[in-house]
C-alpha cells in the first residue's frame, strides 16, 4: 500500500506562524522549497506558492507601515524637543540632527539668510567632513538651495553634479565636490507672508547622500513637515532672544522701565501660552486623538467654534468651545476654497467673510482647511496658535492616510482574489475578509470605475473612501478600479455610482465613469455583481455616457438584457451566426455591412458612403445576407431582432467591422 501524499495544510500554517513572528523573507520562501522537497501534489504546491507570495506582500506592507510609524513618532518627538528649546543655536542643531535621522541620509545642513550681505550662509551642519563646504555662501538663485529660497518650493535631485535645472557656480560645485555629495533634497523654512502673497523664506533645510538616490514624495513631505515645525521654533527662539535683548536695553531706562517690562512680560506670557498649547496638541496626537479632538482643543483655547474641511469642502469635524457639536451653516464652498488657496499661497492664516481660515499642508499637497468662526481680530499669539494647529492636524491626517492606504492595499488584494476566482475557496475568502475587517457576508454595493487618467484613479478612490462618509475598500482590477462599499443604507447601486462619479471626477480633475450594482453578499454574489457592473460600464462607454454613474436598470432594454445575462453570447450567435461564420471563413464584411445599412436607415447611398465601397457592392452583400438569413430579414420584427443582436455583439466585445 503506497504512502499518502504529503498535505499542504501544515505548510500553510507554518507560513502564518512565520508571518506572525515577523520572520525574514528567506524563511517564508523556504516553505515553498520544503513543499517541493516533500513531494506535495502539484495543485496543493501551487496553493503553497500563492500563499507564500501573499505572505511576502503582507510582510512588506507591514514593514512599510512600521517604518512610517517610526518616522512620524520621531517627527512628534522632534516637535517636543523644538518646543522645549529656548536657545537658537540648540534649536538649529536639533533641527539638522533630526532631519538627518528621519531621512537616514549621510548629512544634513541648514542655511540662513545674511540680511547685511544679501546672501545666505551655512549655519549648521551634521555629518559634514569638509571645511570648505561648511563655509559656503550662496547668492539668491544659485544652486539648489538658492532656487529653493527664491521660489519658496522644495527641490530634489538624484545627482546634483549632472542636474541642469540649477545655476551651478565654481564656488558651490567645489564645496559639493569636496563634501562628496550626490543626491540632495532641499525644503524652505516658511514663515508669515510677504506683500506678493508667498511665505517668507527664513532658511533652507537640506538632507543629502554621497551616492545617487531618488527622494520619494513621502520623504519630501516628511522633511517639509519638519521644516514647518522648525520655522515656528526658530521664530519662537528669535522672539525670545528679542525679548531678552529688549529687557537688557530697557534696564537702564528707569522712566519707561515699568511699562516696558509689562509689555515684555505680556509678550513672554503669550509666547509661553502658544508653546504650551502646541505641546498639548502634540500630546493629544501621540495619545491617539483624531481630528475632532484637535478641533475641540483649539476651539476651547481660542474660545470660538472651529470646523475642519477636506479639500472638497466636506466637513471632517465641527465643535464649539465647550466640546459640543457645531451645526451652524458653514462657509460657501467656493469662498472657502478661495480662502484656503490664499492661506496656502501665503503660508499663514487669513481672514475671510468673518472667519479665520488656515490651510493644512503636507509639503505642497493640500490636506484640509481649518475654519475658526470668529469675526474679531486674532492677536499674534492666537494667530500663531491657530497656525500651529494646522501643522499638527496635517501630521495627524498624514498618519491616518498612511495607515488607511496600507490597510486598503492589503484588503484590495482580497477583493482581487475574490473577483478572479470566487469558486476557489468562498469560505476561505470570507474568513480572510473577517480578519481584515471586511465582512463579505454583509450586503455591499459594488462599483466599477474607469477614467482616461487611469494612473490617478486608484489614489483618488482611496481618498474618496478615506475622507468622506463612504465606508469600504477599493482595488485595481482588470484595468478598472473596483469599490466595495457598505450597502446597509437605502441607496442603490445607481445612486452610489452617481455620487462616486461626481466625487472621483473632482479628485481626478477628469471625467470618471462609474457603473454600480447590488446590494450583494458573499463571494459568489459579489463576483456575479462585478460581472454585471463590468457589462454596464461597457454599455455606458458605447452609449457615450462618459463621466456619468448608472446601474443596469437605468439603461433601458440594454440594461434588462445585460442585467439578466442568461445567454447574451448565445442570443448573438443564434441571430447573427450565419453571417459571423461566413465572415470568419471567407474574410468578408457582411456583419459590418448589415450594421451600416441599419445605421443609414435603409439607404443604400448612405451605407456605401460609410463603408467606402460602390453601391453595387452594398447590393451584392445584401443579396448574400438574404441568402444566409432568409427573405424576411428586413421585415420589422426580424430587423429589430437583428439590430438588437448587432448592438449586443458590439457591447460584448465584438469588433465594429
Amino acid at each position: 500500500m503506497s504512502e499518502p501524499s504529503p498535505s499542504a495544510a501544515p505548510l500553510l500554517a507554518r507560513l502564518l506562524d512565520l508571518l506572525a513572528d515577523d520572520a525574514p523573507a528567506e524563511a517564508l520562501g523556504a516553505v515553498t522549497s520544503e513543499a517541493r522537497a516533500a513531494g506535495v501534489p502539484a495543485a496543493e504546491l501551487a496553493e503553497v506558492e500563492r500563499a507564500a507570495a501573499t505572505a511576502l506582500r503582507i510582510r512588506g506592507a507591514l514593514r512599510q507601515h512600521r517604518r512610517r510609524e517610526l518616522q512620524l513618532t520621531a517627527l512628534f518627538d522632534t516637535a517636543g524637543d523644538l518646543a522645549a528649546s529656548r536657545d537658537l543655536g540648540d534649536v538649529l542643531k536639533a533641527i539638522v540632527r533630526r532631519a538627518r535621522m528621519l531621512l537616514g541620509t549621510d548629512t544634513a545642513y541648514l542655511t540662513l539668510p545674511d540680511e547685511e550681505a544679501g546672501d545666505t550662509y551655512m549655519r549648521v551642519t551634521d555629518g559634514s567632513v569638509s571645511v570648505l563646504f561648511q563655509r559656503l555662501r550662496l547668492e539668491l538663485g544659485e544652486g539648489l538651495g538658492g532656487l529653493v529660497a527664491q521660489t519658496a518650493s522644495p527641490y530634489a535631485t538624484p545627482d546634483y553634479r549632472t542636474d541642469e535645472r540649477f545655476r551651478h557656480t565654481r564656488n558651490i560645485n567645489a564645496g559639493v565636490l569636496d563634501e562628496g555629495l550626490v543626491a540632495i533634497l532641499g525644503v524652505p523654512l516658511l514663515l508669515g507672508s510677504s506683500r506678493g502673497g508667498t511665505g517668507k523664506v527664513i532658511g533652507v533645510l537640506f538632507a543629502a547622500d554621497r551616492a545617487p538616490r531618488v527622494f520619494s514624495p513621502d520623504e519630501v513631505a516628511l522633511l517639509c513637515s519638519l521644516a514647518a515645525h522648525a520655522a515656528i521654533a526658530i521664530d519662537t527662539a528669535r522672539a525670545l532672544d528679542d525679548t531678552r535683548s529688549a529687557l537688557a536695553e530697557l534696564a537702564g531706562a528707569n522712566a519707561e522701565l515699568a511699562e516696558a517690562n509689562a509689555a515684555v512680560r505680556a509678550h513672554s506670557a503669550a509666547m509661553q501660552r502658544a508653546e504650551e498649547a502646541h505641546d498639548r496638541l502634540t500630546d493629544l496626537v501621540l495619545r491617539g486623538g483624531d481630528v475632532t479632538d484637535v478641533a475641540a482643543s483649539v476651539a476651547g483655547l481660542l474660545d470660538s467654534p472651529l470646523t475642519i474641511h477636506d479639500p472638497a469642502g466636506r466637513p471632517l469635524a465641527a465643535v464649539r468651545p465647550d466640546g459640543s457639536a457645531y451645526t451652524a451653516d458653514g462657509p460657501d464652498a467656493d469662498r472657502l476654497a478661495g480662502a484656503v488657496e490664499e492661506s496656502r499661497r501665503g503660508a499663514r492664516a487669513v481672514h475671510s467673510d468673518g472667519r479665520w481660515v488656515c490651510a493644512v499642508l503636507a509639503g505642497q499637497e493640500l490636506l484640509a482647511g481649518l475654519v475658526l468662526h470668529r469675526a474679531d481680530r486674532l492677536d499674534d499669539s492666537d494667530r500663531r496658535l491657530f497656525e500651529r494647529a494646522g501643522v499638527v492636524t496635517g501630521l495627524l491626517l498624514l498618519l491616518r492616510r498612511t495607515v488607511a492606504e496600507t490597510e486598503n492595499r492589503i484588503r484590495g488584494e482580497l477583493i482581487s482574489d475574490l473577483l478572479s476566482d470566487p469558486e476557489r475557496d468562498p469560505a476561505g475568502l470570507a474568513e480572510r475578509g473577517r480578519r481584515l475587517g471586511v465582512d463579505l457576508d454583509r450586503p455591499h454595493l459594488l462599483l466599477v470605475a474607469e477614467a482616461a487618467a487611469r494612473e490617478k484613479l486608484g489614489g483618488a478612490a482611496m481618498r474618496y473612501l478615506f475622507g468622506g462618509d463612504v465606508h469600504g475598500v477599493s482595488a485595481e482590477h482588470a484595468g478598472t478600479v473596483v469599490l466595495l462599499i457598505d450597502g446597509d443604507g437605502d441607496g442603490t447601486g445607481g445612486d452610489a455610482a452617481r455620487a462616486a462619479a461626481a466625487q472621483l471626477g473632482h479628485l481626478v480633475q477628469a471625467p470618471v465613469t462609474v457603473a454600480g450594482t447590488g446590494p450583494a453578499r458573499g463571494a459568489r454574489e459579489l463576483a456575479a455583481a462585478y460581472g454585471e457592473a463590468a457589462r454596464c460600464l461597457r454599455a455606458m462607454r458605447v452609449l457615450g455616457r462618459t463621466g456619468e454613474g448608472a446601474c443596469v436598470d437605468e439603461l433601458g432594454f440594454l440594461g434588462v438584457v445585460l442585467g439578466d445575462a442568461k445567454d447574451v453570447d448565445g442570443f448573438v450567435t443564434a441571430v447573427l451566426g450565419p453571417l459571423l461564420r461566413y465572415d470568419e471563413r471567407r474574410g468578408t464584411h457582411l456583419v459590418r455591412t448589415l450594421r451600416a445599412y441599419f445605421r443609414a436607415g435603409g439607404s443604400l447611398i448612405r451605407a456605401k458612403d460609410e463603408l467606402h465601397v460602390h453601391v453595387n457592392t452594398v447590393v451584392q452583400r445584401l443579396d448574400r445576407i438574404q441568402v444566409l438569413l432568409g427573405h424576411d430579414w428586413n421585415e420589422p420584427d426580424r430587423a429589430l431582432e437583428l439590430q438588437l443582436a448587432l448592438r449586443l455583439q458590439l457591447l460584448s466585445g465584438g469588433r465594429e467591422g
